[in-house]
């Protein structure tokens, strides 16, 4: 909902046609990526749009020209009410979040519409009372569609390949799976990996396809391991402050919810699974490598991630979830039948 914020500064002008002197509520929003990044152009910005057409104009999006904190920062910059509207990554403070790793083990799911839409209704379902999501107002979630592995210099089809390769990793979860592997992970955000593969750091790094594309590593990165429904995910949230919340009137909390929750999740997943689907056209064009993994790989895969689920059910109980297993198994049935359509 903080999308629209900045472009009205940035590109509308006057907002959104009905003149920005008419809005009666600005909601500032803070966003960690570049303005030219699909998030903020495909995302935020058409919900911010979608808000204020909701509300006719009673409440715009403010996108600050530059964040207001680190990413990892952003769900906390919401609770207390540093930004009203903060979009970020579950996965930087899992500690917090510890219901939701279910969401980033393997094999949760390559489309990331229907993934996306299956958490949001999990959310609903068994989280939104959960007192790790106090103090916001949860506007969205989102998956990305499936992480992969990405090498710079040679195929990785069974778990020997992975053994002593130092891999770039975003996230304890990763940083398990590579481990389990015989793999060295290394932990650095995204935007280094770039930094780390010309330097010779790393062999390979961990990301959607898309974000291969995104973060301009299709030069270094040419080949593939395609994991059947992913090797990993990334869970990510749209909040607002939840005082910011309670002060908007009762109808424009109506409105802006219409184009939130499962509206604005799904929006979150079609543009990354187009995102994806520009990406494989891009390094399919380019002469990239596409690699299945052995049965032996996907083996091993599995073995991990069947310990992980087993000590998740136990840090989840530990953070407040009734029914842990169940939880998980609404939201795989979700999915299936989300990404059967």
């Amino acid at each position: 909902m903080n999308l629209k914020t900045t472009l009205t500064a940035a590109t509308l002008g006057l907002g959104f046609g009905l003149g920005a002197a008419q809005a009666e509520t600005v909601l500032t929003v803070s966003s960690w990526v570049p303005q030219t990044h699909f998030i903020y152009t495909d995302i935020l910005l058409p919900y911010a749009d979608s808000v204020a057409k909701a509300t006719e104009g009673r409440v715009t999006l403010n996108i600050m020209p530059a964040p207001l904190g680190s990413p990892p920062q952003h769900f906390e910059l919401a609770r207390t009410g540093v930004a009203d509207i903060t979009w970020g990554n579950f996965t930087y403070e899992p500690e917090r979040f510890a219901a939701l790793w279910f969401a980033e083990f393997p094999f949760v799911g390559t489309d990331a519409e229907a993934s996306s839409v299956a958490l949001w209704r999990t959310f609903e379902a068994h989280l939104a009372d959960n007192p790790a999501f106090d103090g916001v107002e949860m506007l969205g979630v989102g998956l990305f569609g499936g992480g992969q592995i990405h090498h710079g210099s040679k195929p990785v089809i069974t778990p020997e390949d992975m053994a002593n390769q130092k891999v770039r990793i975003g996230g304890p979860i990763q940083a398990r799976i590579m481990e389990s592997l015989g793999a060295v992970p290394v932990a650095a955000p995204a935007t280094k990996a770039y930094e780390l593969l010309e330097g010779g750091v790393i062999d390979a790094s961990l990301h959607s396809v898309e974000s291969v594309m995104n973060f301009r590593l299709e030069e270094s990165l040419k080949q593939h391991t395609i994991v059947p429904d992913g090797l990993y995910d990334s869970s990510f949230f749209i909040v607002m402050n939840e005082a910011k919340w309670q002060s908007l009137d009762e109808a424009d909390r109506t409105a802006i919810a219409a184009v939130s929750g499962e509206a604005l999740s799904r929006l979150w997943g079609q543009q990354f699974n187009a995102q994806h689907e520009k990406a494989m056209a891009l390094f399919t064009e380019g002469g990239h490598a596409f690699n299945e993994p052995s049965a032996d790989l996907m083996a091993a895969i599995t073995a991990v991630s069947d310990k992980m689920i087993a000590d998740w059910t136990v840090a989840a109980t530990a953070a407040g979830v009734a029914d842990p297993a169940a939880m998980r198994a609404d939201y795989l049935a979700a999915y299936a039948e989300l990404s059967a359509k």
